[in-house]
């Protein structure tokens, strides 16, 4: 990289070596461009009425790239679908925004990698994150003004090298979801239900809907009816409550697992939601949910729900994986998703 003499008319694309300082008495003092900036047609009368004949330009050698064009580069590589960004780099930095509604996705492998390489970088939300169109979900820069192409070669590699990209968010399906509450005591209205309330809500939050919801006692037979009985008409989403701890009368999973349930989880490193279980039958995901569920605002089934409706069938090893950050702190006021649980 080296700099050259050039008459302000002849600097069109071409980057400032410099900054341009403008003085307006009681109004601003200081740059009006900064170095690195690349000149456009519309600048060239702004600084010829800061007196400017001549600037000194940096002249980029084959092989180097300006921030700015590299920060553009690692931006087009990085956004996957449902990513994209609004506003063009400055100072070799871009942000990226979410482009749907959905769940944030990283290949939080990748993204280490291209971090290592050096001056490039690339800051992102947490992966399985929910967001809304136009948040911010992740940041690129080139962090010298002049980076080699081979290293946003290289970076570009790498984030493009897997079956999907870097970053991505995912749409949430609108599922219809069944419900079956067990347990004796809310079956005989020896205690008043408050699961399908809680349920409907987290449901309807994610887009989804509730095509039914019923008690069932802690009967294997009743339980395995219900369950096949929202499956026949239609549910492709089933939650079951109660019955998941091991009293000799908690049959819920044995239900579940009586009525075709496979691929079965059960327990989970994460608190509140230790004893959770995930099964499917056939393509339908069987959430069983603790009664944590009921005194607790948020749980695993808060992180396990969303990625359901993006589409993921979730492993022992997903759910070992939750354990790191898997503790809420109770915090007196529930600031989720903005705190560190499930992080």
């Amino acid at each position: 990289m080296s700099q050259m003499k050039i008459r302000v008319e002849d600097a069109v694309g071409m980057v400032l070596a410099h900054d341009v300082t403008e003085i307006r008495r009681g109004e601003f003092k200081g740059p009006a461009f900064r170095k690195g900036y690349r000149i456009r047609d519309v600048d060239v009368c702004h600084l010829q009425r800061l007196g400017k004949r001549h600037l000194y330009v940096l002249k980029i050698e084959e092989g180097f790239m300006h921030e700015d064009d590299a920060a553009e580069n690692l931006a087009q590589a990085f956004c996957g679908p449902g990513v994209t960004w609004k506003d063009p780099p400055k100072e070799g930095k871009i942000a990226l925004v979410a482009e749907r509604d959905g769940l944030f996705k990283v290949s939080v492998e990748a993204l280490e990698r291209i971090n290592l390489l050096g001056d490039i970088m690339c800051a992102s939300r947490h992966t399985n994150s929910l967001v809304r169109t136009g948040d911010t979900v992740a940041a690129t820069r080139a962090i010298p003004l002049v980076v080699p192409k081979p290293l946003v070669d290289e970076a570009i590699s790498f984030a493009m090298a897997g079956e999907e990209r870097l970053l991505e968010v995912k749409p949430l399906r609108k599922a219809r979801a069944g419900i079956v509450i067990t347990g004796n005591e809310v079956f005989t209205h020896l205690i008043e239900d408050q699961f399908e309330m809680v349920l409907r809500r987290k449901l309807q939050c994610l887009g989804s809907e509730v095509i039914g919801a019923i008690l069932a006692p802690d009967d294997t037979e009743f339980i395995v009816d219900q369950i096949k009985r929202f499956l026949s008409e239609g549910a492709d989403l089933l939650l079951v409550t109660g019955g998941m701890s091991v009293d000799p009368d908690d049959v819920t999973r044995q239900a579940v697992m009586k009525a075709g349930g496979s691929d079965f989880v059960y327990g989970s490193p994460v608190l509140p939601g230790a004893m959770f279980m995930i099964s499917s039958i056939g393509s339908v995901p069987v959430l069983g949910v603790p009664a944590c569920g009921l005194y607790h605002e948020v749980t695993i089934l808060d992180l396990v729900l969303p990625r359901i409706l993006a589409g993921a069938m979730l492993t022992r090893r997903d759910i070992a994986a939750m354990g790191h950050g898997g503790l809420c702190f109770h915090c007196r006021e529930c600031r989720f998703p903005i705190c560190p649980f499930g992080k």
